[in-house]
């Protein structure tokens, strides 16, 4: 099943200083991040803020060439997960025909962002997401409280 999702916003990941885009949903029920890289970071931001580069960006490109062959992208599909991940699709219309186009995600959110077209995630991909998370939160946690036990007082510049 698919649920449709929209970009709630971007943030930087504190521990691996990584951009992530964050996926909601109508209900605000789930959110979903997706890490992406600096470059693609940028390409979705400068749309989200509405700043026009001076000339074409990639994405733009991609939303001239589909204009310019009369083809629309009726939505984008984060369809699988796997290996920490993700996946995507771009479907395509042009006339009569559909068009199924892998993508990487980011490309996928930069480029439904400039023809406003809907974005979905399928279920088990959030379900798989939250999984990993799970996972992640624990290494996390481990990790902090491995850390806070290894410290010296002095460290904090409190004694005792």
């Amino acid at each position: 099943m698919l649920i449709e999702m929209t970009i709630k916003g971007l943030m930087v990941d504190p521990v691996t200083n990584m951009p992530i885009v964050l996926l909601r949903d109508a209900d605000n029920q789930r959110v979903l991040p997706i890490w992406v890289g600096p470059v693609e970071a940028n390409a979705i931001a400068l749309q989200v803020e509405n700043v026009a580069p001076p000339r074409p960006m990639t994405h733009d490109l991609l939303r001239n060439l589909l204009t310019e062959l009369g083809a629309t992208l009726s939505r984008v599909v984060i369809s699988d997960l796997r290996d920490s991940t993700f996946f995507a699709y771009l479907e395509l219309r042009a006339g009569s025909d559909v068009y199924f186009v892998d993508a990487r995600p980011s490309d996928a959110l930069a480029l439904c962002l400039r023809t406003r077209s809907p974005i979905f995630v399928d279920t088990q991909v959030l379900d798989r997401a939250r999984s990993v998370e799970t996972t992640t939160e624990e290494v996390t946690r481990e990790r902090l409280q491995k850390w806070l036990e290894s410290l010296d007082p002095e460290d904090l510049g409190y004694k005792m």
